[in-house]
């Protein structure tokens, strides 16, 4: 194998993580703001109703494994 053709796959991989690195870094700031103001705005009610529909889903899901 060529020497430069090896030395541009290296820099290829190289720069191809750090940009996935980037993003899901982003993404988690991003939801660590949205999901706080998201309950925020939410009424009393409608988070109860958001809650018990997950409760369900979990409880569900654990009666199924069994």
């Amino acid at each position: 194998m060529d020497l430069n053709v090896n030395a541009f796959r290296i820099v290829q991989k190289l720069t191809t993580e750090k940009k996935e690195e980037r993003r899901s870094s982003a993404a988690r700031i991003g939801g660590k703001l949205g999901g706080p103001a998201r309950a925020r705005k939410l009424t009393p009610g409608r988070l109860k109703e958001i809650a018990l529909k997950a409760n369900k889903a979990r409880w569900a899901k654990k009666r199924s494994g069994d």
